[in-house]
């Protein structure tokens, strides 16, 4: 199922993530894509709470150290891929080792690693600016157990 939404304040992405989140089962690979600015780490902020991150106010964007790990109510990979050179450097990064039933994956620039994805069955969200706080966001390939209300 493909969905598409406005989001009108970092607030509301954050919120919109936490719902979304909240309905994860574990096993999920979340690519996030969109240009600077456009909320990819206010979106996975919510996402890791609403999949039980301990404290999601230390949910940031691991730009330097490539991944950051949030313990919960489900093992939480975020992966920035912005600064990786190439997809040997994301597979080097124990990519498969973090795909297990009880984790879920959320890669912020998962277009520079999408020949890495294209086997897995993914949720692709993707986010553009639509004003100086508002964002569509476009989300394809949806489980359907995940439902937006």
């Amino acid at each position: 199922m493909d969905f598409s939404t406005i989001l009108n304040s970092p607030e509301e992405s954050i919120e919109f993530g936490r719902k979304l989140g909240a309905q994860l089962r574990g096993g999920e690979v979340i690519g996030v894509c969109g240009p600077l600015g456009s909320g990819k780490t206010h979106l996975i902020k919510g996402i890791a709470a609403g999949a039980g991150a301990k404290d999601s106010r230390h949910v940031n964007s691991p730009t330097f150290v490539i991944v950051n790990e949030y313990s919960g109510r489900l093992d939480i990979y975020h992966i920035d891929a912005y600064r990786l050179n190439s997809v040997s450097e994301f597979e080097m990064l124990g990519f498969d080792d973090f795909c297990t039933p009880d984790s879920v994956v959320l890669i912020e620039w998962a277009d520079r690693v999408a020949s890495a994805l294209q086997t897995l069955d993914y949720l692709r969200i993707e986010l553009e600016h639509a004003g100086q706080t508002t964002r569509k966001i476009h989300i394809r390939n949806t489980p359907d157990y995940i439902h937006y209300s």
